[in-house]
């Protein structure tokens, strides 16, 4: 089984390999119930080359603009030209992943033996500028040299692997993105950095609860370090199904 920083493992139980460009994506929101949720996730596949974001290195235009306000249109707009990009929202309701919330795409990256690589990034919500995402462009490989699919797989989200962007100082009463509380907020000018590296990271998450949410739903739970937050689990594509039309759908950035 191979694992990485954000907990990747192979499944058992399906074939090694297939030749199709064609993967199914599962996304879920596996954090307490009453918790926080997260924005649509915006995924990549290329050749290893594009690099969403670094720690410790300010956040660039695209990476910002998901952590700030979920708003994948930016990244995308980035990563043109460097492979096939693609957002899964939740269809039901807000477009937000809430805890126990799940959707399942098809995603066709296009040239298998080209696109290999899977980027991805989503924010987490209500927040200033937290997200999750890989900053390592070849952690996650699709599909190997022959164009052949080396999962299934999963990705596994914990606490400790949320980011803070650095680009807005975290107050819940700062204009914090999907919550009600209002406010203004203040330019950090930071740069990327472990979210519970922050002492203070537990005393603001703790500041939300109670609060009201975007989508109408209330915080009544927190996170910590050890604390599973999401699961992408990436599966051969079913025999016959459908690409869906995933590229151009976006989070916009709610505000009160």
């Amino acid at each position: 089984m191979k694992t990485s920083a954000i907990g990747l493992s192979i499944l058992a139980g399906f074939a090694a390999a297939s030749t199709a460009s064609t993967i199914s994506v599962t996304i879920e929101n596996l954090g307490p119930a009453g918790g926080f949720s997260f924005t649509p996730l915006w995924l990549g596949a290329h050749d290893g080359s594009f690099d969403a974001f670094d720690l410790g290195a300010a956040g660039g235009a695209g990476i910002t603009a998901i952590a700030e306000g979920g708003d994948t249109s930016v990244l995308s707009a980035a990563f043109a030209g460097s492979g096939v990009d693609a957002t899964i929202a939740q269809d039901t309701g807000a477009p937000v992943f809430s805890p126990g919330e799940s959707q399942t795409a098809m995603f066709n990256v296009g040239d298998a033996m080209t696109n290999r690589y899977l980027s991805f990034a989503s924010m987490v919500v209500p927040s200033n500028d937290l997200f999750f995402g890989n900053d390592n462009a070849t952690a996650y490989e699709l599909f190997d040299t022959n164009g052949d699919f080396v999962g299934p797989f999963e990705i596994l989200v914990f606490g400790r692997d949320i980011y803070d962007n650095g680009s807005e100082v975290n107050d819940a009463n700062g204009d914090a993105a999907f919550s009600v509380l209002g406010g203004s907020r203040t330019a950090e000018n930071g740069v990327v950095t472990r979210f519970f590296d922050d002492p203070g990271a537990s005393s603001y998450l703790a500041s939300f609860l109670g609060t009201g949410t975007a989508d109408g739903n209330t915080i009544g739970a927190t996170f910590d370090e050890g604390t599973l937050i999401a699961r992408i689990t990436i599966v051969p594509a079913p025999a016959g199904a459908g690409v869906l039309a995933l590229a151009g759908i976006a989070a916009t950035r709610r505000r009160r």
